[in-house]
């Protein structure tokens, strides 16, 4: 693995001094995508393997993605804004800040020990045991391999849970994060009972028309910057009440603009009230991350989000202006 400045441990440390207690908390990042949940369930059905007891929070209060609601443990995630079970340990899942934890950073706060699992690196460390390792496809790799060290069988719910974190943050195996640890680890999961046709079917098959609706929209209204090597379009609030859609509903939209020839870089933004999310997707080298870093956002160099303060005109004209620059270098 690269070195990163949080990195203090290893994973078999971190292993042996999870067996040492008996009541956890799991969280990951506000707005929680595959990979963040696919961790969270994974680890607590691990711990559960083990005996333990495990709360599984979630950092913000928004609607949760339907697709994953078939993971093992969905129905079990609570709310972290109010939480006040006695626990031992709380282990930050796919998350390198307190400000990513949201409303669970209090609950971080008064942890006896935090740990972090990751695979976003960042200059600051926020637990006492902490584990980062940026070349991992997914944080869901991690846990996996933590499974591994702990006293109990990889079993089905495991390894499904991990299996759909590693699917959805490799874009099913297409983004350049993809390499031979990752499907050599998919493999393992697979063999472990993790079912590719059913993370395929309940993830990327299940789409509502809603979304068919908004992508018409979006492909409709798309820019093309510097000759087409940079698609970016957008939602509004009135499109998503128009199309009765939810925010699920938006997630496959930003694959629509990316898999157009020609296009290196795509961005999808998408109006809240007051602000505008907006979400990074890139087919080449270039480092996606880094633009949304400078918006307040983060991820991985070839898919990254970030939440900009503003209205969707000012988003529109800030993101074409940066992307035009960043293509046309």
């Amino acid at each position: 693995m690269a070195a990163t400045p949080q990195t203090n441990t290893t994973l078999p440390a971190i292993a042996a001094a999870l067996m040492e207690h008996e009541r956890f908390c799991i969280c990951g990042h506000l707005h929680p995508d595959g990979d963040c949940l696919g961790s969270q369930l994974a680890l607590a059905a691990a711990l559960r393997r083990a005996g333990k007891q495990v709360h599984t929070l979630l950092a913000d209060d928004e609607l949760l993605d339907g697709r994953f609601a078939f993971l093992p443990g969905f129905d079990g995630l609570v709310r972290a804004e109010g939480f006040d079970e006695p626990f031992d340990v709380f282990v930050a899942v796919d998350v390198p800040t307190t400000e990513r934890l949201a409303a669970a950073a209090a609950v971080h706060g008064r942890a006896p020990l935090a740990v972090t699992i990751d695979h976003h690196a960042v200059d600051t460390r926020m637990a006492q045991l902490s584990y980062t390792d940026p070349d991992a496809a997914s944080t869901t790799v991690l846990v996996w391999e933590l499974a591994g060290l702990l006293p109990i069988e990889r079993g089905a719910d495991v390894a499904l849970c991990a299996f759909t974190g590693l699917v959805t943050d490799t874009g099913r195996f297409q983004y350049q994060n993809t390499d031979a640890a990752a499907l050599a680890a998919a493999a393992e999961m697979v063999q472990a009972g993790a079912d590719p046709a059913l993370v395929a079917r309940e993830v990327y098959q299940q789409r509502s028309l809603a979304s068919a609706k908004l992508e018409a929209l979006a492909l409709g209204r798309m820019e093309l910057l510097v000759g087409g090597a940079g698609a970016l379009s957008w939602v509004a609030r009135a499109d998503m009440e128009a199309c009765a859609a939810d925010k699920s509903d938006t997630e496959p939209l930003i694959d629509a603009l990316r898999n157009i020839a020609g296009v290196r870089v795509a961005c999808m933004l998408r109006e809240e009230q007051g602000i505008v999310r907006g979400s990074l997707r890139a087919k080449d080298g270039t480092d996606v991350a880094a633009v949304a870093r400078e918006f307040g956002g983060g991820g991985h160099r070839a898919a990254a989000g970030f939440t900009f303060q503003g209205t969707l005109d000012q988003a529109r004209a800030a993101l074409s202006a940066r992307l035009s620059q960043l293509l046309g270098a």
